[in-house]
């Protein structure tokens, strides 16, 4: 029995039209799921150009997630469900989550969406008992220096995840998380695309790498295979051990 098969799975992947969301899609699709995606834009040749993403064999659909209006009055690209990837994310740099109309952008993104999305399609996971899988970062236990909004979001998910779990346990669906920490993606382009920033970083990982789109994807099958079948309410730190030593 091969407990990684999805070829009878339907999988949506909530910003994975890129980045970490992109890498977790590709290895659903790769292990036989239908897989479902979202992204900003209008197209999914409006991506073509774009580094870290990849939407062969998955479907694209326009979707803006940061108002509850937006989550509402969307029409499900898919009939079943059974794994929702929560991955949308942004962070802005140069102090601006210092300015509350940014702070507050932030939140809406990274903490009001996912709990929206998930109640969104609550009901359609629990005919099949499936899973959900949020987004967390490094940043849902530690401080970030310059990135209070982005910090205070992902730190919420880790109480989020715990109260979902036990809230929808009864209805057959698990809910955990991943808190990934450096990926090579374009929102972290700050850190790896500067040599020093990217040395210094890799002194602090005892893997002495940074971690890929397509780590997190193998985490996110696990997660929601039959392997992790009594696994639910916990946020996995995989980040190469870079957080023993604090």
């Amino acid at each position: 029995m091969n407990e990684i098969d999805f070829s009878k799975k339907t999988v949506l992947v909530i910003g994975g039209s890129s980045g970490i969301g992109n890498g977790i899609a590709r290895r659903f699709r790769d292990h036989g799921a239908r897989v479902f995606v979202s992204g900003t834009r209008a197209s999914a040749a409006d991506y073509a150009d774009e580094d870290g993403s990849e939407l062969d064999g998955l479907h694209y659909f326009q979707w803006d997630v940061s108002s509850d209006s937006n989550v509402e009055a969307l029409q499900s690209p898919c009939d079943s469900l059974d794994v929702l990837v929560v991955s949308q994310g942004i962070v802005e740099y140069k102090r601006a989550e210092f300015q509350m109309p940014t702070f507050r952008r932030v939140l809406d993104v990274n903490l009001m969406s996912v709990m929206s999305s998930c109640t969104k399609f609550q009901p359609m996971l629990a005919k099949t008992q499936g899973s959900i899988i949020l987004l967390g970062s490094g940043a849902s236990f530690f401080s970030v220096l310059g990135n209070p909004a982005y910090s205070a979001s992902k730190g919420a998910l880790v109480t989020l995840t715990k109260t979902l779990a036990e809230a929808w346990a009864g209805d057959g669906i698990r809910v955990n998380g991943i808190a990934p920490g450096l990926i090579a993606t374009k929102i972290t382009k700050v850190t790896w695309g500067h040599p020093r920033r990217y040395q210094d970083s890799l002194d602090s990982i005892p893997m002495k790498r940074w971690g890929t789109p397509e780590d997190m994807g193998g985490i996110a099958l696990f997660l929601a295979s039959p392997l992790a079948s009594y696994l639910t309410g916990q946020m996995l730190i995989a980040d190469g051990g870079m957080s023993l030593g604090l």
